[in-house]
């Protein structure tokens, strides 16, 4: 009995001696060597491990880096212009200077603005909400107001208003990851540029039924009537599907599109100086008088000339 247990040992161990040095061969052979900039490149990432940067997490992402040689197609929304300097440093390439982006909530319907048709008393989740019905109130497009967003943002920039039943974005904690924007099931949270010194324009709503429809479930909607289109003197506006939308690349934050909007849909944001709607219709109309002062005299000499 003695002798069986003692051979069992010896040959249990040999045997585990033999494995071992198998499996360190096997390990030497096909290792899989991996350029020392990713490491680097890794601790120098914030690791948020959020996403935002559109690969897994920050491993991810400086792998792909070292990879692509350059920083063309790669950014870190969460370390941002001063971590991405650090990165070129270590890739030795340059890196182009993006626009500090933030999310923006378009949607208007506060409580008071959408009356309430439906009563839910169900799981308090957007996603589950959306896949039941269209919502609490007439509009099919806006907030469901369960905080998904809030609950995806893992940097605590996003919170619900009790008064409007919305959320509200912290300006100085948002990374723009782009976590609340994948959250939300009614796509009415947009990353936009932050623009100078924080101010920004852009239309808070997303409600494509027509004018009317739109208006009777929420008097905040935009209803598509393309007054501040023609307005634009920019080119930035556009009107599909009943909503206007306002590309941040070609805004000039004149304002005058927020002074014309009816239902005011048309959001002004860290604006110095509180908007005086009357002066800029006024100045909106002098211009329209100029302009039609300076064609009739034209017309006037192109009829004399025939």
């Amino acid at each position: 009995m003695t002798n069986t247990i003692i051979w069992t040992v010896v040959i249990l161990t040999a045997l585990g001696l033999v494995l071992s040095l198998v499996l360190y061969w096997i390990a030497r052979k096909f290792k899989v060597e991996e350029d020392p900039r990713i490491d680097d490149i890794e601790k120098t990432l914030p690791g948020a491990n959020c996403g935002g940067c559109g690969f897994a997490g920050c491993r991810a992402f400086a792998d792909a880096a070292v990879k692509a040689g350059n920083l063309d197609a790669n950014y870190c929304p969460v370390g941002g212009a001063e971590v991405m300097k650090k990165v070129a440093v270590i890739l030795g390439c340059e890196v182009k200077e993006a626009a500090p982006m933030v999310a923006v909530v378009r949607c208007n319907g506060t409580c008071d603005a959408r009356p309430r048709i439906n009563t839910y008393e169900g799981e308090r989740s957007c996603k589950v909400k959306a896949a039941l019905y269209g919502g609490d109130t007439g509009c099919l497009f806006g907030c469901l107001g369960c905080g998904d967003c809030v609950a995806a943002c893992q940097f605590g920039a996003l919170s619900m208003n009790p008064a409007t039943g919305l959320p509200s974005v912290d300006e100085s904690k948002c990374t723009a990851c782009g976590k609340c924007v994948a959250a939300c099931p009614k796509c009415i949270i947009e990353l936009r540029s932050k623009g100078p010194r924080g101010m920004r324009e852009y239309v808070s709503c997303t409600n494509k039924d027509k004018g009317p429809v739109a208006r009777k479930s929420c008097s905040s909607a935009c209803i598509g009537c393309g007054i501040c289109e023609k307005t634009c003197q920019h080119g930035a506006i556009t009107v599909a599907d009943n909503v206007a939308y306002i590309d941040f690349t070609k805004c000039k934050l004149c304002r005058e599109c927020e002074a014309v909007c009816p239902t005011g849909a048309i959001h002004g944001v860290n604006f110095p100086k509180e908007l005086d709607k009357e002066a800029v219709k006024k100045r909106i109309a002098d211009r329209k008088a100029k302009a039609a002062a300076t064609v009739q005299p034209e017309a006037k000499k192109e009829a004399e000339n025939v």
